[in-house]
């Protein structure tokens, strides 16, 4: 990506053109791949929900794969270009038969950095809104919440480190290193651009820690995050982790506008 200085010559054609091009020219939002996320604190939420009420959310030709729903409650610490900051995402088991792709949709994300909802959903198509995700310890508890337009949408917890965990076994619930979104973007005039299902990685994951234990989840209706509409059947276990990775290029799995 070039870099702008007081001396530069005006900007080409070319570089407008080359991969991991942003706007605006002199202070680029969209950080460029790969970018690395260092000593991340991620509170993993694990719910049974009503696949019929899943299902509503998934859009075709995504398959539902199993009725559990994770919700991912980050403290970023150290990220490249975005700094410290707070996100959630909230997905399920998805599948594409045509693509043999196994993985995980995203319905709701939220995200506390303006740099980092701009990227999710201009890059990887997801539907990234502003909110104020949290993660603390509150005495003996892990307490992760999420809020938007002032309302806690999302209330979690998990005792604080009573018991070992392993990721391997959060991962045989749902694969969520491989992330599915729907990405959606229009022309100028109105007629649509880019309609695609789209997947990407975590890589190079080192993690630091693990712990797992019962946990409480409590959803709160919010028109503007309505995480509510995937309602908490069974409440499973909940994962505290601390770990590192690099968010890498996807793939196109379904082209909506393809020939």
């Amino acid at each position: 990506m070039p870099q702008y200085t007081e001396a530069k010559r005006r900007i080409t054609e070319e570089e407008i053109c080359a991969s991991g091009f942003s706007t605006p020219l002199d202070a680029p939002t969209i950080p460029p791949f790969p970018f690395e996320f260092r000593n991340a604190e991620i509170l993993t939420l694990t719910y049974r929900s009503d696949p019929r009420k899943m299902a509503c959310l998934l859009p075709p030709p995504l398959e539902l794969a199993g009725d559990v729903v994770l919700i991912h409650i980050y403290k970023m610490n150290d990220t490249d270009w975005l700094g410290p900051y707070g996100e959630a995402n909230v997905m399920f088991g998805a599948r594409l038969p045509s693509a043999n792709a196994a993985g995980a949709y995203s319905s709701h994300l939220y995200l506390s950095s303006d740099a980092g909802v701009a990227h999710g959903r201009e890059v990887h198509g997801q539907p990234k809104k502003l909110g104020v995700p949290s993660l603390a310890a509150r005495g003996d508890a892990w307490v992760g919440t999420v809020s938007r337009n002032g309302i806690d949408i999302i209330t979690g917890t998990l005792a604080y480190k009573q018991n070992r965990g392993d990721l391997a076994h959060l991962s045989s619930l749902v694969d969520f290193s491989n992330n599915f979104n729907l990405k959606a973007v229009d022309h100028i005039d109105g007629t649509p651009a880019i309609r695609q299902i789209t997947s990407r990685r975590l890589t190079n994951v080192t993690v630091h820690e693990c712990w797992e234990g019962p946990c409480t989840v409590e959803l709160r209706p919010n028109i503007q995050a309505p995480v509510y509409r995937l309602p908490v059947v069974e409440m499973l276990n909940a994962f505290y982790w601390r770990a590192d990775f690099t968010l890498v290029p996807g793939v196109i799995l379904h082209d909506y506008l393809g020939a």
